[in-house]
C-alpha cells in the first residue's frame, strides 16, 4: 500500500466497521451473513449469474459512526481493480466521506489511490477539532470490497450513529443507472443523495445491464424485511418490449403478495441522447412508458391503490445530450436531477398511507 507511510501507525487505531458501535447500512442481509454484499450468497431461488456477480458490488453501502477523532484514514482491500472507460476510479472503487447530522451531511473527501490499486490506504482528513461528528462513508459503486478498516486517533472514542427516522428500508431495483454509473464518486449516486435527504436506510439493487425483472430476483427482493417502499426502474435492461410486458406485472405481483400494503413506484427510463436522433429508440421508449402506465392503472383499477407510475423524463429538465457521459449514463448533474425528482415523491409515499398519488 503506497500511502501507508502517510499514516503514523503508533498514533492511529484501526477499527473493523463490522463491529459495534459502527453501523453498516445498505446491505439487507448483512446481519445474517456479515458480508459486504447486496443479495444473499445462497438464496432460495437461483439468481442469474450476472446478478450474482454484481451483487458483490457494494453500491449503496454505508459505514456510519460518531467520533471525536481529529483524523480519519481508510485501509481498503477490493475484489478487483478499476477497469471502466467511462467511469472514474473514484466512483468505481473509491470511498467518499460526509460529515454532519441527518439532513445536513456535507461532503468532506474522497479516498485517494492509483487506478490499478486493489489495496490502498488513504487519509480522508487530519488535524480537525476534537468535537464529536457523525461520519458517513459511502462504499464503492462498481467493485466488491473484501475488507475495509477505519483508522482513527488512538485516543479517540467511537459511538453509535443516531437512529434512523424509521426502521423501514427504501428498496430500489434497477439498472446500471440505479447502481451508480457514471458517478464521479459514490456519494453522487442518486440513491446515496436520497439517503442524505431522507433519514432512512436505502437498499440499492441496481444491476448493470442485468436488471431484467426475473421472477427469481423478485422473490429474493421480496424477502427484505420491513420495506418502506419499492422503486422499480428496470425498463432499460429489458431486451424487448414483449419481455418487459411479461416481467413487469409478474414482478409486481410477487412483491405485492409478500407485502400487500407497501407502496410501489414504477419509473420509466430517463431520456437518452439517441432518442433525438434514432426514431426507433424514441418509439420504443414511448411504447414502454405507456406499458408501465397501463400496468399501474390496471392494478389501481383492480383495487391496488398503493402502486404509482412516474414518467422518468418529467424531472430531467436539462438536455439529455448535455447531462450524459455516453448518451445513456448520467453525469453527476444528471444523477442530481434524478434525486431531485424522486425526493418529494418518495417522501410523500413513505409519509402517507401509500394511497396518494405522488407529486
Amino acid at each position: 500500500m503506497e500511502q501507508s507511510n502517510m499514516v503514523e501507525q503508533k498514533k492511529i487505531a484501526w477499527h473493523s466497521p463490522m463491529e459495534p458501535p459502527f453501523r453498516i447500512a445498505g446491505f439487507a442481509w448483512f446481519a445474517e451473513e456479515r458480508r459486504y454484499r447486496r443479495l444473499p450468497t445462497a438464496p432460495k431461488w437461483k439468481l442469474p449469474e450476472a446478478v450474482d456477480i454484481l451483487a458483490d458490488h457494494t453500491a449503496g453501502g454505508q459505514i456510519q459512526f460518531v467520533t471525536n477523532s481529529s483524523s480519519l484514514h481508510l485501509s481498503v482491500r477490493l475484489k478487483g481493480k478499476a477497469d471502466m472507460y467511462h467511469m472514474p476510479p473514484t466512483g468505481q472503487c473509491g470511498f467518499d466521506c460526509y460529515i454532519g447530522p441527518p439532513g445536513n451531511k456535507k461532503y468532506c473527501a474522497t479516498a485517494q489511490f492509483k487506478p490499478w490499486d486493489q489495496e490502498y490506504e488513504s487519509k480522508l482528513f487530519e488535524n480537525y477539532s476534537r468535537e464529536p461528528r457523525l461520519i458517513t462513508l459511502n462504499f464503492p459503486l462498481y467493485q466488491g470490497v473484501e475488507e475495509v478498516k477505519v483508522g482513527l486517533d488512538h485516543d479517540a472514542w467511537v459511538e453509535s450513529p443516531p437512529a434512523y427516522d424509521s426502521t423501514k428500508k427504501v428498496v430500489l431495483y434497477g439498472t446500471s443507472i440505479t447502481q451508480g454509473a457514471c458517478a464521479s464518486r459514490p456519494g453522487i449516486n442518486y440513491s446515496n443523495i436520497l439517503s442524505r435527504r431522507i433519514n432512512m436506510e436505502f437498499i440499492n439493487l441496481g444491476f448493470s445491464g442485468s436488471g431484467k425483472g426475473e421472477p427469481e430476483v423478485a422473490r429474493v427482493i421480496s424477502e427484505i424485511a420491513d420495506p418502506a417502499c419499492l422503486v422499480l426502474d428496470y425498463e432499460a435492461n429489458c431486451v424487448s418490449t414483449e419481455q418487459f410486458r411479461k416481467t413487469l406485472p409478474e414482478f409486481i405481483q410477487i412483491f405485492r403478495e409478500a407485502h400487500p400494503d407497501v407502496p410501489i413506484l414504477v419509473v420509466s427510463r430517463i431520456p437518452y441522447a439517441m432518442d433525438a436522433h434514432d426514431p426507433e429508440s424514441a418509439r420504443t421508449a414511448a411504447e414502454r412508458k405507456e406499458l408501465q402506465r397501463e400496468t399501474v392503472e390496471a392494478r389501481r383499477a383492480a383495487g391496488d391503490n398503493r402502486i404509482h407510475f412516474v414518467d422518468g423524463s418529467s424531472y430531467m429538465t436539462l438536455e439529455p445530450q448535455e447531462i450524459s457521459v455516453d448518451g445513456i449514463h448520467p453525469t453527476d448533474l444528471g444523477l442530481m436531477q434524478i434525486a431531485d425528482g424522486l425526493t418529494p415523491i418518495i417522501r410523500n409515499l413513505i409519509a402517507g398511507s401509500g394511497n396518494e398519488t405522488p407529486a
